[in-house]
């Protein structure tokens, strides 16, 4: 067994993302525990910007047909060779029972990705592995049942609340022939996957934690006086979850005497809608949109402001936050931390303790934004009391240890 025909597959949504980077700071940290893997990829990158992360990591990236229409020559004969395979029937069978349940593009989309999956690994992949209990998971699962191998998954947020119950179940079963195991990054999903496991100890609570390594010394930051000008900070998406609908329509709230100014980082598609909210508000001249940055660049703007805030909230369709690294990253950087009491984020800040919790209607982030202005000693205290949190609870290395347990465990038939 060589490192160019590793005995792991790692099956991805999308490589390598920005948003992502909790996924290769695992990846690059279990290369560095020994594991040797390819990482399959359901699509192709769309940010023009890389973390150093990825340039860190070994493994062969293959990507798969993002759309079968565009690869129909590499689809039907990776199909061929699939119906060769010993599980090719049992796979198919449950495929369709599955699409009984979902009839969408997506579904068969999924069938044939695995196909072209199971077709193209090596022989000498032992088990699969994929990042997201939905889309991903689905691949690696068809793929593993046609290869006759096990496979398991780690899962974090949307992949969990957006999927049906009788999806999880059947990924969580072994008479469904579900995972040999899975992860998750938040006790409040491990507490749900655990309820529909067939078994609860087929799930293992593994936090992300943070590389500190990685990252610089906390700055020495000068006393904030409470008549000061202050700086807010937001890292992620310009999607439902995040709620920076609901921050801005808090910062039109403050009142006209305090100096802020808040700077976001990151990309969505609602880019333009919450642009058209600020100027409609008459606050777009204090706010900085610098779009999707590297991790370099995120962490020097941290350094620069005076409070991290992230309104995460549930969207619509039931998606939310699991325990988002940039909080983490904040702490890391003696940042202070404005968040909600929203899924897991209170296994990692404690209101008055670690950070400020606030309930997320507009009215009630203007008033902790305003408590947090007038009050710089307590955003002090507390960032304080968040690294120390980080540093003794939310390191990197004990996750990593009992997922390469679980993998060489399961790639050795244990």
């Amino acid at each position: 067994m060589t490192a160019s025909r590793p005995p792991l597959a790692v099956v991805v949504k999308g490589w390598p993302r920005l948003s992502e980077t909790f996924i290769a700071q695992e990846l690059v940290a279990l290369e560095a525990a020994g594991h040797a893997f390819d990482i399959w990829s359901l699509r192709h990158p769309t940010d023009i910007k890389r973390h150093p992360l990825h340039a860190q990591l070994q493994a062969k990236v293959n990507y798969l047909p993002e759309y079968l229409y565009q690869e129909p020559e590499r689809v039907w004969h990776a199909r061929a060779i699939a119906q060769e395979l010993p599980g090719y029937a049992e796979a198919y069978r449950i495929w369709r029972a599955d699409l009984r349940r979902d009839l969408t593009p997506n579904r068969i989309r999924r069938f044939g990705q695995a196909c072209v999956l199971a077709a193209e690994m090596p022989d000498e992949v032992l088990g699969l592995y994929a990042h997201f209990l939905h889309t991903p998971s689905s691949v690696a699962r068809y793929a593993a049942i046609m290869r006759g191998l096990p496979w398991s998954f780690s899962a974090h947020a949307k992949d969990i609340w957006t999927s049906p119950d009788w999806e999880l179940q059947e990924k969580l079963s072994a008479a469904h022939y579900g995972a040999a195991f899975g992860a998750t990054c938040t006790g409040f999903g491990a507490r749900l996957l655990q309820e529909l496991a067939d078994t609860p100890g087929r799930v293992d609570l593994v936090y992300h934690g943070l590389d500190l390594s990685r990252f610089p010394a906390p700055p020495e930051r000068k006393a904030r006086q409470p008549q000061d000008p202050i700086r807010f900070m937001s890292v992620g998406r310009l999607v439902e979850k995040k709620g920076f609908d609901r921050l801005i329509a808090a910062l039109a709230l403050l009142p006209a005497g305090l100096d802020w100014h808040w700077t976001h980082i990151g990309g969505g598609g609602l880019g333009d809608l919450l642009q058209d909210m600020a100027r409609d508000a008459g606050i777009a001249d204090r706010i900085t949109w610098r779009g999707a940055c590297d991790q370099p660049e995120v962490i020097e703007a941290m350094r620069s402001s005076d409070l991290f805030v992230l309104p995460s909230r549930v969207a619509s369709d039931g998606d939310r936050d699991g325990l988002p690294n940039v909080l983490m990253e904040a702490a890391s950087q003696t940042l202070p931390i404005l968040s909600t009491p929203v899924s897991a984020i209170p296994e990692f800040i404690t209101h008055g303790t670690h950070g400020l919790l606030s309930e997320d209607s507009p009215e009630a982030l203007a008033e902790t934004l305003l408590y947090a202005a007038r009050h710089p000693q307590d955003l002090a205290r507390m960032a304080g009391a968040a690294l120390d949190r980080l540093r003794s609870d939310f390191g990197m290395d004990p996750g990593i240890a009992q997922l390469s347990k679980r993998l060489t465990a399961m790639l050795h038939g244990g």
